[in-house]
């Protein structure tokens, strides 16, 4: 039997979103604040593809910045103050697992793909900067689909791209909505749980869980 094509999500399962409350630091603001804006992005974007809109990623995040930051004092104007987060945004790195990972996927003869709700251009520079870039099959964005993830447009659009049927190939996320997304669309999934959470009940269980990348060869039967 072939093995899957193991597609990843990418902001937080493949880059580091940690170092953000520096750069919130480094205006001025308090670091919390990164981690609440990241959600707001997040709220933001699911709330327009729920009712079929599909927003660029960089609009839902500036805009979701301008509302964070409102009220803060900052050493910098607002202006300033944003383009510098989302530089910083454009310029993360990725978690130490994931070129090992990647490598040790693509090594036993999983295909590996990703699948983000950001930019393809900010996914494929993440991928060269981890030096994983020729790993990966394909970089896909919800920017070509229909709807943002966990809409079913979403996964159906990766389908498609990477000519697969739905249980050949393996959702990976740190994010269960990502799981319970890619599970209701009829796609393997595996959740990557590097810091031990709970998964929340009420979201479809995945059919694994790992702590590491490194770990998927083995879960995934390679």
């Amino acid at each position: 039997m072939a093995l899957p094509v193991v597609l990843f999500d990418v902001n937080g399962t493949l880059s580091d979103l940690d170092p953000l409350s520096q750069h919130f630091e480094e205006i001025g603001a308090p670091p919390q604040l990164a981690a609440l804006w990241f959600a707001s992005v997040l709220r933001d974007g699911f709330a327009l593809a729920a009712v079929g809109q599909n927003p660029a990623f960089r609009e839902v995040a500036e805009g979701a910045l301008r509302a964070v930051l409102a009220g803060q004092i900052l050493n910098r104007d607002l202006d300033d103050a944003v383009a510098h987060i989302m530089s910083a945004l454009q310029g993360l790195a990725v978690h130490p697992d994931v070129g090992e990972g990647i490598r040790a996927l693509a090594s036993a003869g999983f295909g590996v793909a990703v699948l983000t709700n950001g930019a393809t251009a900010t996914a494929e520079a993440l991928l060269e900067r981890a030096g994983v870039r020729d790993q990966v099959l394909a970089v896909l964005s919800v920017e070509d689909a229909p709807r943002w993830k966990p809409a079913p447009e979403s996964y159906a659009y990766a389908l498609g791209a990477l000519h697969r049927e739905a249980g050949d190939v393996v959702l990976v996320a740190v994010h269960p909505w990502d799981i319970d997304g890619a599970a209701r669309a009829g796609l393997r999934t595996a959740w990557l749980n590097r810091d031990g959470s709970p998964y929340p009940p009420a979201m479809t269980a995945p059919d694994s869980e790992v702590p590491s990348i490194t770990d998927l060869p083995r879960a995934l039967g390679g």
